[in-house]
């Protein structure tokens, strides 16, 4: 039986000057409840394909809908409370400097949750922080005072802070050592496993690691999707850029 999708991109097309494509007509299902990992070279349009999604871009051409939903049909405000269903990590973490580890984790929760008493949303923010392993005697320390792999777990407990129904990893791991990627790449499964009904997309550049922990994974090349299958799927290709691919990134790791 096929699975619902919890994101569908029709023929997206997407270009930003006028006369050279990025997306060159994207056609992508991803099923709700999967983890699905987007591979490819780089500047294929990874990163692109994540912001559509957000809506921070709209495509040129083509659909894209979200958990049943037209982006194209919403208004600013509808965009913005749609957002409330993304937990995004970005690669840096991006958190705030000013704010301790617990502020940073309640700040969505402020701006999104009014409703709440403020003892309501440190109670959700410590949960959240357990959640992702962060030992409480780091909750009041500022950014700058935590390791790397701590920052990785406290944005991951702020993504989570509003319960979103599909969760976006951008590049999670570039830029870390292997043991430090090992950790955010088990954060994530644990997250995903978790978190039943959940919707985890992850862009990575680290093949082992989709690989690992992936159910689909999507690889794209020039601006369109060159694979779309299980792990399985991709060691039993034909296809030569994606063998070629496959094994390169293997032998990296």
């Amino acid at each position: 039986m096929k699975q619902e999708a919890a994101v569908r991109l029709t023929d997206v097309k997407k270009t930003f000057d006028g006369k050279e494509f990025v997306l060159k007509g994207i056609d992508l299902e991803i099923p709700k409840g999967s983890l699905t990992a987007i591979i490819g070279f780089s500047g294929t349009g990874k990163s692109v394909v994540l912001k559509h999604l957000l809506g921070l871009f709209k495509p040129t051409s083509g659909k894209i809908e979200v958990l049943g939903t037209d982006l194209s049909t919403l208004s600013e405000d509808e965009l913005t409370k749609l957002r409330q269903k993304f937990g995004v990590l970005f690669q840096s973490a991006a958190l705030f400097d000013d704010m301790t580890v617990m502020e940073n984790v309640c700040f969505p929760l402020f701006e999104h949750r009014r409703e709440l008493k403020q003892a309501q949303v440190l109670r959700i923010a410590e949960e959240k922080l357990q959640q992702v392993g962060l030992d409480p005697k780091h909750f009041n320390k500022l950014p700058s005072q935590i390791s790397g792999g701590m920052q990785k777990r406290t944005g991951l407990a702020r993504a989570l802070a509003l319960d979103p129904e599909i969760l976006i990893y951008d590049e999670p791991t570039t830029g870390l050592d292997p043991i430090l990627t090992e950790m955010v790449d088990n954060l994530i499964l644990s997250t995903h496993k978790l978190r039943e009904g959940v919707t985890s997309i992850m862009v990575s550049h680290d093949l082992s690691a989709a690989f690992r922990i992936a159910d689909h994974i999507a690889m794209l090349d020039s601006g369109r999707v060159l694979l779309f299958g299980t792990p399985e799927d991709f060691f039993k290709t034909e296809i030569e850029l994606v063998k070629k691919f496959v094994n390169k990134g293997m032998k990296h790791q």
